[in-house]
């Protein structure tokens, strides 16, 4: 099995990458899946979407394709999204319009968002209203929201407030195990083949 992080912020030093390198680790060393694959948005930035995409044009094929074969290979996903001004950031809204092949359909994802303060809660609505219509990625029925995450998942336990870093350790080991079991369910669903698109490629 294998589970892919996707760290959402642009930032190039950010609290988002902290979450998503603690993730990898905690599944690797939980050994929650085979294999893991972390994608950063603040690396890898992706060309605002545009119609050329649809037509193969060769510098979208030379640029997705690899990230395509990463997604198709993976059998579950971890979202991770800062809270900028109350929304999820314009790069991770712009990942999700590049997926139209199924790489990410039928396939469970857990929200992870990330607060400096007491926030997180809007971007997980607005993943799960507005980010899974084309692409049909299956968000959890459970998200992590990482409030005061500056004091929190430090390497160094110095920097931890002990009450609440054990806290966040426990919540994301338990929402892991949740992925987990949710990527081992729906692979037979993809494979029973009622999910192929067909005439149906878009949502509704």
């Amino acid at each position: 099995m294998k589970l892919s992080i996707i760290s959402g912020s642009h930032r190039k030093v950010s609290q988002s990458e902290k979450v998503a390198l603690f993730i990898q680790r905690m599944l690797e060393e939980q050994q929650l899946c085979d294999e893991t694959w972390l994608f950063k948005l603040a690396e890898n930035p992706l060309p605002l979407w545009d119609e050329s995409i649809w037509d193969g044009a060769p510098e979208w094929k030379a640029l997705l394709d690899p990230l395509s074969q990463e997604l198709a290979s993976s059998d579950g996903f971890v979202v991770i999204a800062p809270e900028w001004h109350g929304q999820v950031p314009a790069g991770l809204k712009n990942f999700f319009l590049m997926w139209s092949k199924g790489e990410l359909a039928h396939k469970p994802a857990l929200i992870v968002t990330v607060s400096s303060a007491d926030g997180g809660a809007y971007p997980v609505a607005e993943l799960r209203m507005s980010s899974y219509k084309n692409n049909r990625i299956c968000y959890l029925p459970e998200q992590v929201i990482v409030r005061h995450v500056e004091s929190v998942l430090n390497d160094d336990p110095a920097s931890n407030d002990p009450e609440a870093d054990a806290y966040f350790r426990s919540r994301i080991r338990y929402a892991l195990g949740i992925l987990r079991e949710y990527a081992l369910a729906l692979a037979p669903v993809r494979a029973s083949g009622v999910t192929a698109p067909g005439q149906f490629k878009n949502g509704m």
